[in-house]
């Protein structure tokens, strides 16, 4: 038996990926954003206020800053228009005069700018590791390996592509070339019953949640009616009868943010705020949201809370910046806004767009140096604006 007692260390050397994972390295190729061209500003500097708002003085009708609803309160001050993606993206596309769109929001909103914007107009995205999980759940080559096996079970005729806004360009492209629609979270319930006019099936993407909501809460359709497509499985982890015989077949992404809300979050939230009304995202998950007393999109959940009765109690469970900012908002009108559940969960990557990006964005562009620009290709923006056409369509 070895002496333990004697031995001598082991002369191991951590590979580049344990350092990766240990966060004591970074891998730039891997980390889209990480390195910037030029120093950002220290997150201490006290003057980080007043220079952004020099640099945006400066800048003047050239830019127009879009804050999406889940920003930090530091970003979001400076933005010009809040909203959530696709109302940000139309209020650029209706700024023409403005040479530069800074996007403080994900990488999906930034393309959505691009795509509905002019072509001289410049969609710039502070931070470009600002990406999104649910969007990074499906890839071009999984969707296209998707409607193959569809193909090849016989119903790929029958089925009409529905993407969640919150989908990169090229998934957008997609649903636009086979002749699909995107949707809102405050429109999935029109795009399905459009598209459902159109075929005999629906294949929505990215988020399962959403797209499970709508057909079974607002369509009427039986979960059983759903089928789970699982691009890490062959043929997405089902057989040729379920894909035949299934009206929804649903993505297999979802929201980090809003994926962690439960039903317990919900039961605990009950007890313990006894008249509690209880407001969830249609991305939450379904038994989050047949356990809900309402269910909306943002902006819903926004004039739901403007619309409350003084000394109302609610829960809300969405992104937490935005929750905390409508507690403060509404303290004065005696509203009680708690967040869903006890554990704190900020959207990670909408995070990243914070103060000194902002500041070193907008001092960039105050100098003439172009940064971080964000740029969707002719023919994947041709067919993205289709599918955002067939959306805008809608009655």
């Amino acid at each position: 038996m070895r002496d333990v007692t004697t031995a001598q260390p082991l002369d191991v050397q951590p590979t580049p990926l344990a350092l990766l994972l240990l966060g004591r390295e970074a891998d730039p190729k891997s980390e889209r954003g990480v390195e910037c061209p030029g120093d950002l500003p220290s997150p201490s500097d006290p003057d980080l206020v007043a220079r952004a708002r020099a640099a945006k003085e400066k800048l003047g009708d050239k830019v127009f800053v879009l804050g999406h609803h889940y920003q930090r309160d530091e970003v979001i001050q400076f933005a010009d228009v809040t909203g959530d993606s696709f109302k940000l993206a139309r209020d650029a596309a209706a700024k023409p005069e403005a040479e530069y769109i800074v996007f403080c929001g994900v990488h999906f909103m930034a393309e959505s700018a691009d795509i509905l914007t002019g072509d001289d107009q410049k969609v710039v995205l502070p931070d470009l590791a600002a990406g999104c999980s649910m969007a990074d759940m499906a890839t071009a080559e999984q969707v296209a390996e998707c409607w193959d096996v569809l193909t090849e079970a016989g119903i790929a005729e029958q089925v009409v592509p529905v993407s969640y806004m919150n989908s990169s360009a090229d998934i957008k492209a997609f649903t636009g070339k086979h002749g699909g629609t995107i949707c809102t979270s405050s429109n999935a319930e029109k795009a399905l019953n459009w598209a459902f006019e159109q075929g005999e099936k629906v294949l929505f993407l990215p988020d399962q949640h959403l797209g499970r909501n709508t057909a079974v809460r607002d369509l009427g359709l039986s979960p059983d009616d759903c089928v789970l497509y699982n691009p890490h499985k062959p043929n997405g982890g089902l057989t040729v009868k379920q894909l035949r015989d299934a009206k929804m077949i649903l993505w297999r992404g979802h929201c980090s943010v809003h994926g962690r809300f439960s039903l317990e979050s919900v039961e605990d939230v009950r007890a313990r705020i006894p008249g509690v009304n209880v407001l969830v995202h249609p991305e939450c998950k379904h038994e989050v949201v047949a356990a809900a007393d309402h269910v909306g999109s943002t902006e819903y959940i926004i004039k739901a809370l403007e619309a409350a009765p003084a000394g109302s109690k609610w829960a809300i469970g969405t992104e937490l910046n935005l929750v905390r900012r409508l507690a403060n908002r509404f303290a004065a009108e005696d509203k009680e806004i708690v967040f869903l559940d006890k554990t704190v969960c900020f959207c990670s990557t909408m995070n990243r767009i914070d103060l000194p990006h902002l500041v070193w964005t907008l001092e960039s562009l105050a100098e003439g140096n172009l940064v971080n620009q964000i740029q969707v290709d002719r023919e994947t923006e041709a067919f993205a604006k289709l599918a955002l056409e067939r959306m805008l369509a809608l009655p």
